[in-house]
């Protein structure tokens, strides 16, 4: 045989023996799923409800209009500090000024009058305190006379005059009886017409002081609905004329938030809460839950459930407020805020990447570990006692929470049982030991990865690909 031709033999040999085994590593590694991995470890957690709304101070009144007239002067700005009793506006008042003024006068005619009906009243009093008097002494001086009479001791002119004595006595006391009681009347009079008088000048002095608006609180003005010139009128919250300006008390200041009703039940009163405000960026303020709102709120409307008959399934929240603790002097209600409130914090507790849990269905699970045990290595599966499964549902169809664990090169499903939730990490209460090395993603091969499955560890790969589906 010719030597280019053993050659070409040799050639083909290594050719159709290397084809083999590269054919060989292909088969064997088509199956293989290229994941990134991190391992168990201790750390500090810390679960956070978010939720944003507005700056609000804890106490604000909103003046409104209590007397009807037009705007003279409006004495405040928004934003300026005021005392309470610091004027802020004012209403024409010149028909008030006169009315006060009419009813002063006409309550001190009426009073005048009183005072001469109090001092008429004692005369008639003392007039009849002495006819009285005399009426005694004229009774007395006739029933003597009758006894002399009749004893013949005087005359019968003298009897007569004593007689008469006793009549005009007894008539003038009768007289006097009636002064007295013509007066009082006359007096009562003048009492009432007092009070009515009174009573009229206490309800034009109140449309007088109408016409001036001070301020009700301490606070700072944080809102003006009017403007010179207008007219204020009595009425309700919101009506036009009615809703003058509101005063606030920034001593003490809220971050009112709302809650989605999905998280509303782990917020309690006293949690701490990190408040930011996005007109300060870059700043956090301490405060804690102080009041948490026991009535559901629609997300689109802003009506509370109770305002409305019609079943609605839409999103609903609930307001929550946190009060800061030591907020800045520059806050301005309505501001946007956000607050992370502290609803649950564990220390040095055994933890995992939120997004190394997956969810398979039991029969699944049984299913590969079968499997897996028919190729004689290990099952794959690792899973905690059965626990029951409600009623009418069928056990194959149960979900299982885990994650997968690297060993050998391959992954096992391990079952475990979860705790607190952090920012991006979860509690392991049970199923796992701290230093496991545990799948962390890729996002497609997490959803996709079967137990007993090889794998290859690379930990390199880009971010996006790693939180694809995320």
């Amino acid at each position: 045989m010719k030597t280019w031709k053993k050659v070409a033999i040799g050639v083909g040999v290594l050719a159709v023996g290397g084809g083999m085994v590269w054919y060989g590593l292909v088969q064997k590694n088509k199956d293989v799923v290229t994941v990134q991995t991190g391992k168990v470890d201790r750390q500090d957690l810390v679960t956070l409800v978010t939720a944003s709304g507005e700056v609000k101070p804890k106490t604000y009144t909103n003046v409104l209009g209590e007397g009807f007239g037009k705007i003279i002067d409006i004495a405040v700005k928004e934003g300026e500090l005021v005392k309470r009793g610091d004027v802020l506006l004012r209403l024409e008042n010149i028909q008030p000024t006169a009315d006060v003024a009419a009813q002063q006068a006409g309550l001190g005619s009426v009073e005048a009058g009183l005072k001469a009906g109090e001092a008429n009243y004692r005369s008639a009093q003392a007039e009849l305190t002495q006819r009285q008097a005399d009426f005694e002494r004229a009774k007395f001086d006739w029933e003597r006379g009758q006894q002399l009479f009749k004893d013949g001791l005087i005359p019968k002119s003298d009897f007569d005059a004593r007689k008469s004595g006793f009549d005009s006595s007894a008539a003038a006391v009768e007289a006097s009886q009636a002064r007295v009681q013509q007066s009082r009347a006359e007096l009562d009079r003048s009492h009432q017409l007092v009070l009515q008088s009174g009573a009229v000048l206490s309800r034009t002095r109140d449309v007088l002081r109408k016409t001036t608006y001070t301020a009700p609180i301490n606070g700072v003005v944080s809102y003006i609905a009017v403007r010179v010139g207008e007219n204020v009128v009595p009425g309700i919250q919101n009506a036009a004329g009615s809703y003058i300006m509101t005063i606030s008390d920034m001593s003490v200041v809220t971050a009112e938030v709302k809650v989605d009703e999905t998280d509303i039940v782990n917020v309690r009163i006293g949690q701490e809460a990190d408040v930011t405000i996005d007109a300060m960026p870059g700043k956090t303020y301490k405060g804690r839950v102080s009041e948490v709102g026991t009535q559901a709120v629609l997300r689109t409307s802003g009506l509370a459930t109770t305002q409305t008959t019609a079943g609605t399934q839409e999103a609903k929240d609930f307001k929550v407020v946190v009060t800061l603790n030591e907020p800045p002097s520059n806050l301005r209600p309505g501001l946007s805020t956000t607050a992370k409130i502290k609803t649950a914090e564990k220390k040095n507790a055994l933890a995992i990447p939120i997004q190394a849990l997956a969810v398979r269905v039991r029969k699944d699970l049984e299913e590969a570990s079968k499997a897996a045990a028919k190729k004689g290595g290990s099952t794959g599966v690792t899973l905690a006692a059965a626990k029951p499964v409600p009623s009418g549902t069928d056990p194959k169809k149960e979900e299982i929470q885990g994650v997968f664990v690297v060993k050998s090169g391959r992954v096992e499903f391990v079952q475990v049982e979860t705790g607190i939730t952090g920012v991006t990490d979860i509690e392991v209460v049970s199923g796992l030991d701290q230093g496991a090395e545990i799948v962390t993603g890729s996002y497609r091969a997490l959803r996709t990865l079967r137990p007993g499955a090889p794998v290859k560890v690379d930990n390199k790969a880009p971010k996006k690909e790693a939180a694809e589906g995320s």
